[in-house]
């Protein structure tokens, strides 16, 4: 005799409807009742991906599955740490390139004299959210005559980002950035994420394996606040370490510096006003060294073992393999 399964109403799991079958149906009808299983597991997995087909479908948990994929996309890009400090705010950036024949990416835009963003994820994303924050800070002078308000900048474009986790047909921004400026407060440190969210912090870092330096910055955060900005650029570089694979060494090539505030003992032309710069190149080693060697200490072997030298960081050309996502 067929035994027509009738509709379950509630989840149903395959160990559900075997032992189901085992003891309300015997043995004799396990075959069609197989069937029945490999039918229902499907119908409630195409029942679960309806939920990420949209960003505007909200799960049974209340989540929304393309947001959260686009704040997985942050995570996937080279890793951004922003410090600050009374006088002064810096970003730190770990740039990537796409093969030996190619350059690296930018990782830092200048969006006016006093703001400055590095970015985590989609290069291309980042490109026309910061367009679109130069023509608010461009209208801002414009219109009233001054430097837009970092917050109010940072906020504009978290609205921007929140329409796209409303609006039905429209993607999250899959890049999340960190903002550094300074107005008439002080210096600022901002963290944008896609889902619309922004937040200040003293200290803060995005992107792959970016846990790493939050707990590095989690340890030494109360001394941002009296520190130079040499100092800061140093806890910065340590931080921005943690995040690298046990193979790869920071250098002038894939690292990336900006700076709002008064100038560092390195810098020989400083823009005026204390002007958003962004330092790349050789102009960076005189922050690198002390950092590299103290790292290379700490690497060497303790005791009476003889150690061996360190080896030589990479040149300027080199390329580096960390190249899997963009970002």
């Amino acid at each position: 005799m067929r035994i027509t399964p009738k509709p379950i109403a509630r989840r149903v799991t395959s160990i559900n409807l075997i032992s189901s079958c085992y003891i309300h149906h015997g043995t004799q009808s396990i075959f069609p009742s197989i069937v029945y299983i490999l039918r229902a597991n499907a119908t409630l997995g195409q029942f679960r991906n309806t939920y990420d087909s949209d960003n505007t479908v909200f799960s049974p948990q209340g989540r929304l599955h393309q947001v959260e994929y686009a704040l997985e996309a942050v995570k996937q890009g080279s890793a951004a740490v922003g410090l600050r400090s009374k006088t002064h705010a810096v970003l730190l950036a770990l740039k990537r390139s796409t093969g030996e024949l190619a350059s690296y990416q930018q990782k830092m835009y200048r969006i006016d004299d006093h703001v400055g963003i590095a970015i985590a994820g989609l290069t291309s994303d980042a490109r026309v959210l910061s367009n679109f924050m130069r023509q608010q800070a461009m209208g801002e002078k414009m219109i009233f005559d001054r430097p837009v308000p970092v917050n109010r900048l940072v906020s504009a474009i978290a609205d921007k980002a929140q329409v796209n986790t409303q609006e039905y047909g429209r993607r999250p921004y899959g890049v999340g950035f960190l903002v550094i400026g300074q107005d008439d407060t002080g210096p600022h440190l901002y963290e944008f994420s896609p889902s619309g969210n922004s937040y200040e912090y003293y200290a803060m870092s995005i992107g792959a394996r970016s846990q790493s330096a939050k707990t590095y910055l989690e340890k030494h955060y109360e001394s941002f606040q009296d520190a130079t900005v040499e100092e800061l650029i140093q806890h910065g570089l340590f931080a921005l370490h943690q995040t690298l694979q046990q193979d790869k060494e920071l250098s002038p090539s894939n690292t990336s510096i900006g700076i709002v505030g008064p100038a560092s003992v390195h810098e020989t032309v400083v823009p005026p006003g204390n002007s958003f710069r962004i330092l790349e190149g050789e102009i960076i080693v005189p922050f690198l060294t002390p950092v590299l060697e103290k790292v290379n200490q700490d690497k060497a072997p303790s005791g009476g073992a003889q150690t061996q030298a360190p080896a030589p960081a990479p040149a300027s050309g080199s390329a580096d393999d960390d190249v899997q996502m963009a970002g």
